[in-house]
């Protein structure tokens, strides 16, 4: 019997090692903060935390670079707050903030939601908060 459970205990780290390298990858990420009137360096660098973690889900794929530049986040946080999500949910110009990202696929493309081998480039990471005290989190995605 202890062998049994030995050998199951053994499958399970294998499978574990296993599936979390196939999670997204973002520790050699190149972070780029530009300057900014409307938030504080720690509120972007949570919202740099939070994408990071939002993009392990991304399998298989390498996040490259992660920036903020405010001219084009204050750009797309007006268009998400007017023709996006953020009409819907109530977000603030605020309690909104947009990163960009490029990030690499590998062969698999992410089950088809990405080409194949190729760079996606400007990724717009659109995340909110209830209050300037609450956490951002990953409100929407894309191009």
């Amino acid at each position: 019997m202890k062998k049994v459970i030995s050998y199951f205990i053994i499958i399970l780290i294998v499978f574990s090692v296993v599936g979390c390298n196939r999670m997204g990858k973002t520790k050699d990420a190149s972070i780029t903060i530009g300057k900014s009137v409307k938030f504080s360096e720690k509120e972007i660098d949570d919202a740099v935390q939070c994408v990071k973690e939002s993009f392990k889900s991304y399998r298989e794929c390498t996040l490259t670079d992660l920036w903020y530049d405010e001219n084009k986040s204050n750009t797309y946080v007006e268009d998400y707050l007017k023709y996006g999500g953020g009409n819907e949910n109530g977000s603030t110009k605020e309690n909104s903030i947009v990163l960009l990202s490029n990030f690499d696929v590998n062969s698999s493309g992410v089950n088809g939601s990405f080409e194949p081998n190729s760079t996606s480039y400007d990724y717009q990471w659109v995340l909110t908060r209830d209050s300037k005290t609450s956490k951002w989190e990953v409100t929407d995605r894309g191009y």
